[in-house]
């Protein structure tokens, strides 16, 4: 089978949509299937690259790369909420070229696949890693709390996040290219139960499924070669991903501060925010960036991992990880980690925001060596539904569906 992936970012830029896009690709070629990346083009990287495992990526000019003052980072515009004009016309030069027998879009890109159906006959299946099918911020939160769903606040909220006008046009964008994709996509795959619901999908008119990120089969493999000089000798906590107040950092510093003396090292990597203050608690080591070899050894290292995001988050691929590595992981009970995690099982779960909570979790598994054993050891069987192998063949399965179909 023939499949064009489409990514707004592909690596060498890191996250978790992307590292997932290309631990997907990669599992598909392995089961048999001609995979092609079609993605931005960013700074230092080429137009047409093949990858080790035979991905073949072709990286395009956007539209929305000539708008790069109007985002929070000029290196990362984010795809349009509507087809974006330079980037539909190169995508129509490589459909042309690959005849693929399925798109397999992520997120907002798509809304420049749909633009395409007209012309090709290719079957297009949608994943969802956020909240972007309704949501014009992506992120279903609203003064710093959960959105309850799209309604007359959409207008004002995405106007807040973006400016009036930019705001505005974005919200009606998102609400027009919802109707238009009922019609033009054939299956949405969302990355999470709380995806699902959130975006509307369930009892909707196109065929949908869960199927949620995953880590590839040779992760084990990984962290037992991985190293990191940085980290501490003895115990400590380790944080990884964004450095921002709706990954919980703020909750988490309140938390680390809660345990008082004799608190081991908490050690934070992740691009930095305003969530981080200059004065930070004693004890507390923030990095910026990290290989992803070097995170995985620190959660191979560390006593605990700690993620309490406080929003919605939809799969945070870095639960996965720290499961996978057989360490005790503590995370809040919401969006797609209630689907990870069972509480008091594979993990420990506490209210999002909560850093009472989270601290009371923190010195409860500090004090007990046999408990922080069981969570890692269930949480590491746990992963074996979270990998590539796993979760390629369910992808697989949806691709021979909407061929049938």
């Amino acid at each position: 089978m023939k499949i064009l992936m489409l990514a707004q970012f592909f690596p060498p830029d890191i996250g978790g949509e992307e590292r997932h896009v290309l631990n997907l690709a990669n599992a598909l070629v392995a089961r048999g299937h001609q995979v092609v990346v079609g993605t931005q083009l960013l700074p230092g990287t080429d137009r047409v690259e093949t990858l080790p495992g035979g991905v073949v990526v072709h990286r395009f000019t956007s539209s929305a790369m000539r708008l790069g003052a109007r985002y929070s980072d000029p290196h990362r515009p984010h795809h349009l909420p509507l087809p974006d004009p330079a980037l539909t016309t190169a995508l129509n030069r490589l459909v042309e070229r690959v005849r693929p027998d399925v798109v397999h879009a992520h997120n907002w890109i798509v809304n420049s696949a749909v633009a395409l159906r007209r012309r090709y006959p290719f079957k297009l299946v949608l994943t969802l890693h956020d909240y972007s099918n309704v949501c014009a911020t992506k992120r279903m939160m609203r003064d710093g709390r959960p959105c309850p769903g799209p309604g007359a606040r959409c207008l004002p909220c995405a106007g807040g996040h973006y400016g009036t006008v930019v705001g505005a046009g974005t919200a009606l964008a998102v609400k027009a290219m919802h109707r238009w994709k009922d019609h033009a996509v054939d299956h949405i795959v969302s990355v999470s139960n709380a995806v699902a619901q959130r975006n509307g999908v369930p009892g909707g008119p196109v065929p949908s499924s869960v199927i949620p990120n995953f880590v590839p089969d040779t992760v084990a493999e990984l962290i037992e070669h991985a190293d990191n000089p940085d980290l501490p000798p003895g115990d400590f906590l380790f944080f990884a991903g964004d450095l921002l107040r709706d990954k919980g950092v703020p909750t988490l510093l309140d938390a680390y501060q809660r345990l008082g003396a004799g608190r081991p090292p908490l050690v934070m990597v992740g691009r930095r925010s305003p969530a981080v203050p200059d004065e930070l608690p004693a004890g507390v080591r923030v990095f910026e960036q990290w290989t992803h070899p070097r995170v995985m050894a620190a959660f191979r290292r560390c006593t605990l991992a700690v993620l309490p995001s406080t929003w919605p988050d939809p799969c945070p691929t870095t639960v996965l990880e720290a499961m996978a590595a057989g360490r005790p992981v503590i995370t809040t009970s919401t969006g797609g980690m209630v689907d990870m995690v069972q509480d008091g099982v594979s993990g420990v779960l506490v209210a999002p925001g909560d850093a009472a909570a989270l601290a009371k979790a923190i010195g409860r598994l500090l004090a007990d060596p046999g408990l922080r054993d069981r969570l890692g050891d269930a949480g590491r069987a746990r992963v074996e539904h979270f990998t590539a192998s796993s979760v390629a063949a369910r992808v697989e399965k949806v691709y021979q569906e909407v061929m049938a179909a």
